[in-house]
């Protein structure tokens, strides 16, 4: 027993030994891989600092210029990670987080496929110049102006002052329309005359009246005129020019202001614009009679 014990002892002894000298053998490397991690992290913040300015001069989007910075920064970090367990020779260690990284990765993107599938979504709008913030756009049955783009949503303000929230997969996959990347808009009116009106007049009147109320209509043959229909009660026409508008509360303005000088013209020519007329017949004479005959 003895024997055993001291045997064991001895076991014991030349494994620490064994250590030690491991121990001593990689203190330069050790040495070597903390310094490593130490830069690294110092790295990092300088380059969290300068991915930050930098995308920030590009992107108008705060939110998405800090989450850059600080995917960079990790991506610095988790070299100098590397780099350590290289030079402490653990590469099966390093095998092993790779491995763990993956598995773990792929666990969490399943998870989260909606959530990063918006995220993804959002930095790629955030980098498209065609869609900027205090744009006026329509999308998905939405029309306002753009409040905001981060990571999660799309935000913007319909006319009536309402917030519309939309996931940003749904404005990336569907079709979009941007009223400001021009600054003109083509304005449309339609607008009907009586029958007994000289049609000619009424589209030379027309025609003048709105470049008469326009500064960007610079003569009256800017404007286009075309009769579309004989309706019921009146001779219907469509009459088309071109404002400086970017957005749809310009858009109105500009049509109120067409509709009042037409009208304007109209009432001082004596041009009639009529409204929808109904006649109403009452075929029960009969009845009427033999209602009389029974008193």
């Amino acid at each position: 027993m003895d024997e055993q014990f001291s045997e064991a002892l001895d076991n014991l002894y030349n494994k620490l030994g064994g250590w030690f000298n491991a121990i001593i053998e990689n203190l330069p490397n050790f040495g070597l891989a903390v310094l490593v991690v130490i830069a690294s992290y110092f790295m990092a913040k300088y380059i969290n600092r300068w991915t930050y300015r930098l995308v920030s001069k590009q992107v108008s989007q705060d939110s998405v210029s800090r989450m850059v910075a600080k995917m960079a920064a990790v991506v610095i970090v988790l070299v100098g990670l590397f780099l350590s367990l290289g030079i402490l020779n653990l590469s099966k260690a390093l095998t092993s987080v790779l491995a763990t990284a993956g598995v773990a990765g792929l666990a969490i993107g399943l998870a989260l496929q909606n959530t990063l599938s918006n995220t993804v979504a959002g930095i790629v709008l955030s980098f498209r110049e065609k869609i900027q913030i205090g744009n006026w756009i329509e999308t998905n049955g939405f029309s306002g102006e753009v409040l905001d783009i981060n990571l999660k949503n799309f935000v913007m303000k319909e006319a009536d002052n309402n917030v519309v929230i939309l996931p940003n997969k749904l404005i990336l996959e569907n079709a979009l329309k941007n009223y400001s990347l021009t600054d003109k808009m083509r304005i449309f009116i339609n607008c009907g005359v009586g029958y007994e009106s000289n049609l000619e007049q009424v589209r030379d009147l027309t025609k003048e009246a709105i470049a008469n109320a326009f500064d960007q209509v610079e003569k009256a043959d800017n404007v286009e005129f075309y009769y579309t229909e004989f309706g019921d009660s009146s001779i219907n026409y469509l009459c088309r020019f071109w404002v400086n508008a970017v957005n749809k509360k310009q858009e109105l303005e500009a049509k109120t202001q067409a509709m009042i000088a037409i009208k304007k013209v109209y009432d001082s020519e004596g041009i009639n614009i009529p409204f929808p007329i109904r006649t109403l017949e009452f075929n029960n004479k009969l009845a009427l009679e033999n209602n009389e005959l029974k008193d």
